[in-house]
């Protein structure tokens, strides 16, 4: 076996799959959805995709490496101009080098059609999130049974006797939602839809209290739906983010809001907390 072709048929095969990896990793629910959900495809996780997709790349420049080294004079001679002299700026390579920057620049910078590729992906991951659901907090697959209870105003004993009913089995009030899901086969949400008859109840009229940190998802959600969910009234709202220089629509989501008067959505969120706090 020759060195150089087990080189070039490295690159080729760990390319594709490479390619492979980045579409998965393009189309992969948000970590907070896809750690909730337990989202898998083809049987690996979120963070499985991720450590092949590293591995993959290493192992993809090791071999353009040696690539490179076998194939050095034709590399050389790509880089020589018409009188055969080594030059490095020469018109190919100015032609790939502008190309390659104006894809890192118009992406910095959200230039079509290169902010179009990144926002179809930030649809997809979006649609998945209402598909499989949004955690109530980040990593709440990670906080334990009894703190997770607590967290969400659940009765730990009635929880405890819907998992049971279920033939979940629970070791602990200390194990993690992640490891009762994984020792029973199934998902952090679905454990939690099981246990939604255990929270207590409190006094709706009083509305929900708004939270001290953006929610999981709270950009995609409508500005008149956040108001009715904490009941604000709508026109101090709007009167409050006008005053920040902000003119936003009800019927739009956070992110839209924010996108189309050039600010971070957590900005809108710190905006309507004000007045949530002056309510």
């Amino acid at each position: 076996m020759k060195m150089k072709k087990i080189t070039s048929l490295t690159m080729l095969v760990s390319g594709f799959l490479l390619l492979v990896t980045s579409v998965v990793l393009y189309i992969v629910p948000h970590g907070r959805v896809a750690y909730w959900s337990d989202w898998r495809l083809w049987g690996l996780s979120k963070s499985q995709w991720g450590e092949q997709h590293i591995n993959l790349g290493f192992l993809f420049l090791l071999a353009a490496c040696l690539h490179i080294y076998y194939n050095w004079k034709l590399i050389t001679a790509y880089l020589r101009n018409k009188a055969r002299e080594l030059k490095l700026f020469t018109a190919s390579f100015n032609a790939a080098l502008i190309l390659t920057l104006l894809v890192c620049v118009g992406t910095y910078f959200m230039v079509p059609p290169l902010s179009t590729i990144i926002n179809f992906g930030e649809s997809i991951k979006d649609a998945a999130a209402e598909k499989y659901g949004e955690p109530p907090y980040g990593h709440a697959e990670l906080s334990s049974l009894q703190l997770f209870a607590k967290k969400q105003h659940i009765d730990l004993a009635k929880a405890g006797k819907l998992l049971d009913a279920a033939g979940i089995k629970v070791r602990s009030e200390k194990q993690s939602l992640a490891d009762i899901a994984k020792a029973n086969k199934t998902t952090p949400k679905q454990l939690y839809d099981l246990m939604k008859p255990a929270l207590i109840r409190t006094d709706t009229d009083a509305g929900e209290v708004f939270p001290d940190s953006p929610p999981p998802g709270f950009g995609r959600q409508v500005l008149a739906e956040i108001c009715a969910t904490y009941h604000l009234h709508i026109p101090a709202v709007l009167r409050a983010l006008k005053k920040e220089g902000i003119t936003a629509v009800v019927e739009k989501s956070v992110k839209e809001n924010a996108e189309e008067n050039n600010v971070d959505p957590v900005r809108i969120f710190e905006i309507i907390q004000a007045v949530a706090r002056n309510h």
